[in-house]
C-alpha cells in the first residue's frame, strides 16, 4: 500500500500544531464597533433588523464604550440619528458646533481618552432627501459644492477630538480637500479613513433603517456618486486617488461581497486596508442563526477570517463585542 511522504493531517491532529501553523489571527485592537447616537435622555432603541445593535443618548453611550474597551475593543465609530424635522435640503445640522456628534465626541473623550473615535464625514443623516451630499434642482447631487461641505464638517469634528474623520460620500476629490482644511487649522495628527470603494449595494438597507435615512431616499439612489458592484478596476483608481491625495487609511464597502476587491487593493499597494462588515451582512448572519441554519459564532469568526485571508487590517463590524469574546474564549 502506498503512503505519502508527506501527510498534511498531522499537523491538525493536535491543537498545538494547528497553531504552529495558523496563518491569521484576528485581534481585538483591529475591530471597530460602530455605535449610533441619539438625542435625548435614557434613550437605548432596538433596530429591527439588526438584532443586539441599539441606538443609545450620550448618558448610556458611556457605558458601552466601558464594555467595548474591557472586550479589547479600543476603537469606535459613530453615527448620528437626527430628528425628521431637524433635517433640510442643506443637511445644516452637519455643522452646527453643538450638534449631536460634536457633543459626543467630548463626551466620550472626557471620560475615556484612550479611546479611538472614528466620526464619519458625509450628510446623509441630515438631509432631507436622504443623499450623501447637496442636490441641484434635477436631484443630481452636486460635486465640489458638496466637497465644501465636507471640509468643513470634518474641521468640526476634528476640532471636537475626533482622531480618524472617514468620508464616506464618494465625492471626487474630498479626500485632498480635507486633508489641505485640516493641514492648515494645525491638525496634522487627524487622520483620515477613506471609503474609498464604495459600492452602490443592497446591503445597506438596515443601516438606513437606523439612521431613519431610508424614508426620505424613498425610491432614489446613490448610483450617480457610489460604485456599480461589477467593477474592480475603478476601485483600484479610486484608491490610488485617494492615498495621492492623503488618506492614511481605505476602505471597502460592503465587506464580503467585494473579498476580491479586497485582495487587489492589498496586493497592489501594500497601504492600510479596512473592510465594512455592513448591515445587511450582518442582518443576514442573524436571519440565518435564528432559523437554525447555521451556527452564529462559527459562521462570524470563518467572515472574519475571510476578511483577514484578504489583506484586511482594521474591520467595522456589528458584532464587534461578539468577536472580541470568541477571540478571547477560543484563544482564536
Amino acid at each position: 500500500m502506498y503512503f505519502p511522504i508527506y501527510r498534511p493531517r498531522r499537523m491538525r491532529k493536535d491543537a498545538f500544531s494547528r497553531y504552529l501553523i495558523q496563518e491569521n489571527y484576528l485581534n481585538t485592537k483591529q475591530i471597530i464597533y460602530p455605535i449610533f447616537i441619539v438625542d435625548g435622555v435614557n434613550q437605548q432603541q432596538d433596530i429591527e433588523a439588526m438584532p443586539n445593535v441599539k441606538r443609545y443618548s450620550l448618558d448610556r453611550v458611556l457605558k458601552v464604550c466601558e464594555n467595548a474597551i474591557n472586550s479589547g475593543v479600543y476603537t469606535i465609530a459613530l453615527f448620528p440619528v437626527i430628528e425628521p424635522h431637524l433635517k433640510d435640503e442643506n443637511g445644516s445640522l452637519a455643522l452646527d458646533p453643538d450638534g449631536l456628534i460634536p457633543r459626543a465626541i467630548k463626551h466620550i473623550k472626557n471620560r475615556f481618552p484612550q479611546l479611538g473615535i472614528i466620526t464619519d464625514i458625509a450628510l446623509d443623516p441630515y438631509t432631507s432627501h436622504g443623499q450623501d451630499g447637496l442636490i441641484d434642482e434635477s436631484g443630481y447631487v452636486i460635486n465640489d459644492e458638496t466637497v465644501g461641505v465636507l471640509q468643513k464638517q470634518a474641521l468640526l469634528y476634528a476640532q471636537s477630538g475626533c482622531d480618524i474623520v472617514a468620508p464616506s460620500d464618494m465625492m471626487d476629490g474630498r479626500v485632498m480637500s480635507i486633508r489641505s482644511i485640516l493641514e492648515d487649522n494645525k491638525l496634522i495628527h487627524t487622520k483620515i479613513l477613506a471609503y474609498s470603494a464604495k459600492y452602490a449595494s443592497a446591503f445597506y438597507g438596515p443601516f438606513r433603517d437606523a439612521v431613519g435615512s431610508k424614508t426620505n431616499l424613498g425610491k432614489s439612489n446613490k448610483q450617480t456618486y457610489q460604485m456599480h458592484p461589477a467593477n474592480i478596476q475603478e476601485a483600484i483608481r479610486e484608491v490610488q486617488l485617494d492615498i495621492s491625495e492623503g488618506a492614511d487609511m481605505v476602505m471597502v464597502k460592503p465587506g464580503l461581497p467585494y473579498l476580491d476587491v479586497i485582495k487587489s487593493i492589498k496586493d497592489r499597494f501594500s497601504f492600510p486596508t479596512f473592510a465594512y462588515h455592513v448591515s445587511g451582512e450582518y442582518a443576514m448572519l442573524h436571519a440565518a442563526a435564528k432559523n437554525g441554519w447555521l451556527d452564529y459564532n462559527q459562521a462570524l469568526i470563518e467572515i472574519m477570517f475571510a476578511f483577514k485571508r484578504a489583506g484586511c487590517d482594521g474591520l467595522l463590524t456589528y458584532a464587534a463585542l461578539d468577536i472580541a469574546k470568541l477571540i478571547k474564549e477560543n484563544n482564536i
